[in-house]
């Protein structure tokens, strides 16, 4: 089992459909295109320079039982899961929102759902990577190894044709590029460098 599909196993679809007001395929659709977007993103945010340290900075603030097991969504803090879709997507989040919506065959996830989503998925996010860092590093607080453990995680979500889409409605980097994959496509969103 890849990580990401480790990760997808561990959140209480029903609840988070219940939050969101959806049933539970719509939101597992809103889900599997999310989290590997919100994924993406730190692994931008971790490609930019100091981004690895301050990524492994935040992470310390999230060593917490949250992703640990199966997840209590009651235990998820939207008002930090919102803070930290500010700082990986910034002033991109409803650019991103509506991209990710774009390419969820339920017709009733829009760009509000995908945004509703993001900061409960954050939070659990943050604990998740910050178990895996932990534990790779030992004692913690390395950052070595935190690009390995994102690429590792995001292995598992396949890309497809996401990357060219979002690029294409976001207006990111196009021209003569092809495969593109996750990490082109949010760096394109983001503003990135290559």
């Amino acid at each position: 089992m890849s990580d990401l599909d480790d990760l997808m196993s561990r959140l209480p679809i029903g609840d988070i459909a219940g939050r969101l007001g959806v049933d539970e395929a719509t939101a597992q659709s809103a889900v599997a295109q999310t989290l590997p977007a919100l994924l993406g993103g730190m692994a931008h945010q971790a490609d930019q320079a100091g981004g690895a340290e301050g990524l492994a900075n935040a992470l310390a603030g999230h060593q917490n039982d949250l992703a640990q097991g199966q997840i209590d969504l009651g235990a998820v803090d939207t008002g930090d899961g919102q803070k930290i879709v500010s700082h990986v997507f910034g002033g991109e989040t409803e650019n991103v929102a509506t991209a990710l919506s774009g390419q969820v065959p339920a017709a009733a996830v829009d760009s509000g759902l995908i945004q509703k989503l993001l900061p409960i998925l954050a939070p659990i996010v943050m604990s998740y990577l910050a178990g895996k860092v932990m534990k790779g590093s030992g004692t913690g607080g390395g950052t070595g190894d935190l690009g390995s453990i994102l690429g590792n995680v995001l292995g598992g979500a396949g890309g497809g044709g996401l990357g060219s889409i979002l690029g294409n409605v976001l207006g990111g980097s196009g021209g003569g590029k092809s495969g593109g994959g996750l990490g082109d496509l949010l760096g394109g969103i983001l503003g990135g460098k290559k």
